[in-house]
């Protein structure tokens, strides 16, 4: 990816001079040499099917906004006019089980950087012998140990447990706003190495939130099994920051990418967290001034069943069918096939939050964006929340309702999920 990065910046950033050449110019490979202008394909490669999971949603302009009273007197949006590029989105929010293939593949590479020789070295990783590894092996359990992937405990009968920090992930992401400056033009020329950012996280989710969101509270089954019984398996993923959730749209990518180019296919461009102008766009299905997902006023239909999980009245949490969270594709989705878009879940977004952001914002394609660093202070983490959870009330399932945390925390209400900008399919 970053070969692509790199070439997509020079080309775009940098003139890009052809010397003249009067007389005979080289014929290209597949163009029809009659003199006359046909065209060149980038690449004769395929392009990738529809992607897994994901729906199309189509171009369009809506009013992004308050659809109904501000009751909060917040005074953080303000209905206005926006267009939006069409783009592919998940139909779900991501589950357990698909945040978990992540979570083993970073595993798997931590084992065998662990290990080393012959299932690693300094540069790649040889997954052809590390498939021959037996993890029950008590010799590799222990070298696993020893290097400090499970926490032993000097207590009789007590088996030695997974230590999550030790799952880190490391991956680089260009800096395109200083590369295509001018006044780093020269620099990027001396030392293009400079213009990325290296970045390091662990990804296992945090499974205590469960019992530290709620105070006095009894939820340790939660905490115990949410993330690791198969029961919880097509349920949403939480407990993942926005930065974990950010390292598993670049993981995506790498994954699809490596299978794309082993298939001599086309590569595509990269998984991402939606901005807030396109979360909003998604979530109203194609009813630009509706309040709800579903559409007006109410959250119910006429035979009063509840329209998505969300916290009812004064705190009935079962009445809507869910005491906590419920499967990805529970209720009915809205009019782009996007599930629970309202409720279950509230959902990262890639913007940064600003009381103000709808004042300075353009009407294309909106979006504010700001990469916090770790010394940044709690103000610039914030990044925008949007479609209420299992324990909020019916307010903030309203598509215009802003929310925000801070980048570097997790909760048990909060998942994602990811799109990318794909021609669509003809």
């Amino acid at each position: 990816m970053l070969k692509n990065y790199f070439f997509l910046i020079v080309i775009t950033s940098f003139s890009f001079v052809l010397a003249g050449c009067p007389g005979h110019i080289g014929k290209s490979k597949g163009v029809i040499d009659d003199g006359q202008v046909h065209g060149v394909s980038p690449s004769s490669r395929p392009s990738m099917t529809m992607p897994l999971g994901m729906v199309y949603v189509p171009p369009g302009t809506f009013h992004m906004g308050p659809s109904d009273e501000d009751i909060n007197y917040t005074f953080t949006s303000r209905n206005r006019e926006v267009s939006i590029p069409g783009f592919w989105m998940d139909a779900t929010e991501l589950t357990n089980n698909k945040y978990r293939q992540f979570v083993n593949a970073v595993r798997d590479s931590t084992i065998a950087v662990m290990l080393g020789a012959p299932y690693s070295n300094d540069t790649a990783i040889n997954w052809k012998e590390f498939r021959k590894v037996k993890l029950e092996d008590k010799k590799i359990k222990d070298q696993l140990s020893d290097a400090g992937l499970f926490i032993k405990v000097d207590a009789k009968g007590t088996k030695p447990f997974f230590n999550p920090e030790k799952l880190i992930y490391t991956y680089t992401v260009p800096k395109i706003d200083e590369m295509i400056k001018p006044e780093n033009k020269e620099e990027f020329k001396k030392n293009p190495l400079k213009f990325y950012d290296t970045r390091k996280l662990t990804v296992y989710p945090d499974t205590a939130v469960w019992m530290k969101d709620f105070s006095y509270s009894y939820n340790e089954p939660m905490t115990k099994r949410y993330f690791a019984h198969p029961s919880f398996g097509n349920y949403p993923v939480v407990g993942v920051n926005w930065k974990q959730a950010t390292a598993f749209c670049n993981w995506r990518t790498k994954y699809m990418n490596t299978y794309l180019e082993k298939k001599k296919m086309a590569t595509e461009s990269d998984f991402r967290l939606p901005s807030e102008a396109e979360w909003e766009y998604a979530a109203r299905g194609g009813r630009s001034n509706s309040m709800f997902p579903w559409g007006n006023y109410y959250l119910r239909n006429k035979k009063g069943c509840l329209l998505a999980n969300f916290k009812p009245g004064r705190g009935n949490y079962a009445e809507d069918g869910g005491f906590y969270t419920v499967r990805v594709d529970a209720y009915w989705p809205n009019g782009f096939g996007l599930y629970n878009m309202a409720g279950n879940v509230a959902e990262w977004t890639n913007s940064y939050f600003n009381e103000g952001a709808y004042n300075i914002v353009h009407d294309m394609s909106p979006d504010l964006r700001y990469d916090a660093k770790d010394s940044d202070p709690p103000r610039m983490k914030r990044k925008v929340v949007r479609g209420g959870s299992w324990k909020d009330v019916g307010y903030y399932l309203q598509t215009s309702t802003r929310n925000y945390e801070y980048q570097d925390t997790a909760k048990s209400y909060i998942g994602f999920r990811c799109v990318i900008d794909l021609v669509p399919r003809r």
